[in-house]
């Protein structure tokens, strides 16, 4: 086993952070679990963070296809089921938390591994991005009975032009943010397109981002046996355990929440594949980005294609690995 570089000692703010992402059923667990035993190998002591926005909800581990026991017990990760059901969660608050975790192991000399497939989640974790207040509790409770009795779509044709152009129809969370944003007085964090900071290079600490991609239809496949394993494993009675639960709204957004219930397997595979090609859309726009094509390749061989990138990276590998 090689001993970690001088550049890696303990506490080295030059050592970048790692993140793994890619869309929903490719296998992002899997490649963590690979690279981090890799990296053990060369004397580096790796810690998986949960970049996922259900993920981090106690209760929906199923739903959200979050690591199981077996695999934490190869990998640590960390900011995963830490949320109660009941609660609501935002970027912010998880921004806040994923910092403040990748300092601490930072200073302990450990590596982070980012993991997850939130976009939004995963630039929080990176950045310093620019957050809007949360809104009064009545304002949100407001918007959430109009959200249940209209439905998303009627509320999204209320919002103007330029935000219904980049929010989708059927996205919940991201029209009910926008409607109380604006009903409060606020201005709503623009996208990419509008030049807000989603997409920003301006990283807080040096990170080299892997983003796994496959072909269509391995990744149906993929995402179709992957919601048909949630159906045997328990997915419609974890639902109704959180509604009996009064899960939150931000909990209720988890794909297949009120599908699961009603047995509609196939709406749920549909709605995973839309998700899993925008994930792909907003992955090949991040700055510095890495594509890793699965291209049939197992957890370990797309696991060494990235520990060979980062040796390839230049100065950055000198400050994880010693080669």
């Amino acid at each position: 086993m090689n001993a970690p570089s001088e550049a890696a000692a303990p506490g080295d703010p030059a050592r970048p952070v790692i993140a793994v992402f890619g869309p929903t059923g490719i296998g992002k667990t899997g490649v963590a679990i690979e690279l981090a035993g890799q990296m053990r190998e060369r004397g580096i002591d790796p810690v998986a963070i949960n970049c996922d926005a259900i993920q981090v909800y106690a209760g929906l581990e199923v739903l959200s296809g979050a690591p199981s026991p077996a695999e934490r017990e190869q990998l640590e990760h960390r900011l995963a089921g830490f949320v109660p059901v009941d609660q609501e969660f935002s970027a912010g608050r998880y921004g806040e938390r994923a910092h403040a975790e990748i300092d601490s192991l930072l200073a302990e000399g450990r590596q982070p591994i980012l993991v997850g497939g939130t976009g939004l989640y995963l630039r929080a974790a990176l950045t310093d991005l620019d957050f809007r207040p949360a809104v009064p509790e009545e304002l949100r409770e407001e918007v959430e009975r109009e959200l249940e009795v209209r439905g998303p779509e009627a509320l999204h044709a209320t919002l103007p032009a330029e935000f219904r152009e980049s929010i989708h129809p059927n996205d919940r969370k991201r029209i009910a943010r926008t409607v109380e944003l604006l009903r409060d007085g606020q201005s709503p964090a623009r996208d990419h397109k509008g030049g807000g900071e989603l997409w920003t290079a301006d990283l807080r600490r040096p990170a080299l981002l892997f983003g796994l991609v496959d072909a269509d239809e391995a990744l149906v496949e993929r995402i179709d046996r992957r919601v048909e394993a949630m159906a045997e494993n328990g997915a419609a009675e974890e639902v109704e355990r959180a509604i009996a639960a009064n899960a939150s709204r931000t909990a209720r957004a988890a794909i297949g929440f009120p599908e699961f219930l009603e047995g509609d397997l196939e709406r749920i595979k549909l709605l995973h594949r839309r998700y899993g090609r925008r994930q792909m859309t907003w992955m090949r726009r991040m700055p510095g980005v890495q594509i890793v094509a699965r291209q049939g390749r197992n957890d370990k061989a797309v696991a060494e294609d990235i520990l060979q990138r980062i040796k390839q990276s230049g100065s950055h590998s000198e400050t994880i690995l010693d080669f």
